[in-house]
């Protein structure tokens, strides 16, 4: 359990009062309408989804990613020694042998390269998960122990009305999810950042085109 586990509780029933009163509308002008356009999410409902991420399962991934690589040494090992025979076809299979050994571990296009990257990317996401968590456990500590906190109780107690309450609403939903946008924001920079590196790894054949490799070996050209 972090932080944020445990502002969960007094953080959502906060947030659930917040939404109640924004449910007709921020007050006009407010900076919280921009936020309210880009999320299109009040921050009661913003909150429940980002409470489903953990960084655990995240950086499970990655090492579960991490122990298939000796799978692929093994097999580059079994294809290190060349043939100890001559011949055209000798030759075919040590063309083929070599390309294959290029597509299975040289290079970040690799398979074994791709491998490292989406464990790399799935380590990144977790420690993204991690640090976001955090932020939004702070923000959350704040607006719960905020004076805005008070009137949005005040306003949503039984037979209250609305009054002022919905502008300190407005002021804890803009400071919520302007966090949570920020949050986002380095989830799709993380993707951009990775996308390159986890792209399909693409057969890369013997120069020349003598042997053809679509999982039969075929000599000729």
């Amino acid at each position: 359990m972090d932080a944020l586990d445990r502002l969960a509780e007094p953080g959502l029933d906060l947030l659930r009062r917040v939404d109640q009163l924004l449910a007709a509308g921020a007050p006009e002008g407010h900076r919280l309408w921009p936020l309210l356009r880009r999320m299109q999410v009040l921050p009661g409902d913003a909150l429940r989804d980002f409470l489903d991420l953990h960084p655990a399962p995240l950086a499970a991934a990655g090492h579960a990613v991490r122990r298939l690589v000796p799978r692929y040494d093994d097999a580059c090992a079994a294809l290190t020694d060349p043939a100890l025979w001559s011949g055209p076809a000798a030759s075919a299979y040590d063309e083929a042998r070599a390309a294959l050994l290029r597509h299975l571990d040289e290079g970040p296009e690799s398979l074994v390269g791709r491998l490292e990257s989406t464990a790399g990317y799935a380590d990144a996401l977790a420690q993204w998960v991690d640090g976001s968590r955090l932020a939004v456990a702070r923000v959350l500590a704040e607006v719960v122990g905020s004076a805005e906190a008070v009137r949005v109780h005040a306003a949503t107690a039984p037979g209250a009305a609305p009054g002022p309450g919905t502008r300190a609403a407005a002021e804890i939903a803009a400071r919520v999810l302007a966090v949570l946008g920020v949050a986002y924001d380095g989830a799709e920079t993380l993707l951009r950042q990775w996308s390159p590196s986890l792209a399909e790894s693409t057969w890369r054949g013997p120069a020349g085109g003598a042997v053809r490799y679509d999982g039969t070996l075929r000599v000729g050209r």
